[in-house]
C-alpha cells in the first residue's frame, strides 16, 4: 500500500466512521431493506402476460444504463447540487481504494464501499414515479415488475461492489464470474483510467455499448 493511501485510510476512519458504526449492520440494512421492497413489488404481480415478462430485459437495461451514466457523470464530475456524490466517490472512495490496494481491512471499512443507508430511500423514491409510468401506460404488472427489477439491480450493485473490495482469497471472491468483474472494476480504480473507462460496476453492458471497456492501457 502506498503511504498516501495508508494515510488517507487512517484519516477517513478517524474522521468519517463513528464509534458506533457497524459494517455488518449496514450491510444487513441494505440487504434486508432492498429484499423487502423486492418481495412486496413481486407479490403484487398477478399472472403476468408474455408481453409483460418480455419487458424484464428492457427494465434491466434501463437500470444498467442508469448505473453507467450516474457513474460516468456526477460520480466522477462535479455537478450542481451533487457535489457530495463526487466527493464521496472520486475524492474518498477512489483515494481509499487504489488499483494496487482494492481490499478493505475490517468490516468498519464497509462504510466507504456501501452507499449510505439513506440511498435505499432515494432509489425507492426514484423508482416509484418511474414504475407508476409503466403502471399507467402499460399495466399494473409492468409497474411492479419495474420496481422489482430496479431495486433488485440496486441490491446486485451493492453486493457485487462489496465483493470486489473483499480479500481476493475470500469465498465471495471465488463465486463464478466475480473475479472477472472484479478485474473490470479494479482497472477503473487506476487513477489514470477512472474518468474514461469501465463505468459499469455490475455488468459491463453500458461500457460495451459506448466503447468504454478498457482492455489495455491506451497510448495517447
Amino acid at each position: 500500500m502506498s503511504g498516501g493511501s495508508a494515510g488517507f485510510r487512517e484519516a477517513f476512519r478517524s474522521g468519517e466512521i463513528g464509534p458506533h458504526y457497524s459494517g455488518w449492520g449496514h450491510f444487513a440494512f441494505t440487504t434486508l431493506g432492498s429484499l423487502a421492497v423486492i418481495v412486496f413489488a413481486a407479490s403484487r404481480v398477478e399472472r403476468p402476460t408474455a408481453l409483460e415478462l418480455a419487458l424484464l430485459p428492457v427494465f434491466f437495461l434501463i437500470a444498467n444504463l442508469t448505473e453507467y451514466f450516474a457513474h460516468k457523470g456526477p460520480m466522477h464530475h462535479r455537478r450542481p447540487g451533487l457535489g457530495v456524490v463526487f466527493k464521496r466517490h472520486t475524492l474518498q472512495h477512489h483515494a481509499f481504494f487504489t488499483e494496487q490496494m482494492m481490499e478493505c481491512d475490517t468490516s468498519r471499512d464497509f462504510k466507504i464501499i456501501l452507499f449510505p443507508p439513506v440511498m435505499l430511500a432515494f432509489v425507492v423514491g426514484i423508482t416509484v414515479p418511474l414504475g407508476a409510468v409503466f403502471y399507467v401506460l402499460v399495466s399494473p404488472n409492468a409497474g411492479f415488475l419495474f420496481a422489482a427489477v430496479a431495486i433488485g439491480y440496486f441490491l446486485t450493485y451493492e453486493w457485487l461492489h462489496f465483493a470486489y473490495h473483499q480479500p481476493a482469497s475470500s469465498w465471495v471472491s471465488r463465486i463464478p464470474g466475480v473475479a472477472a468483474l472484479r478485474r473490470h472494476h479494479q482497472a477503473h480504480h487506476d487513477a489514470a483510467l477512472m474518468t474514461r473507462w469501465n463505468f459499469n460496476i455490475t455488468f459491463p453492458i453500458g461500457d460495451r455499448i459506448f466503447g468504454t471497456s478498457w482492455k489495455e492501457k491506451p497510448t495517447d
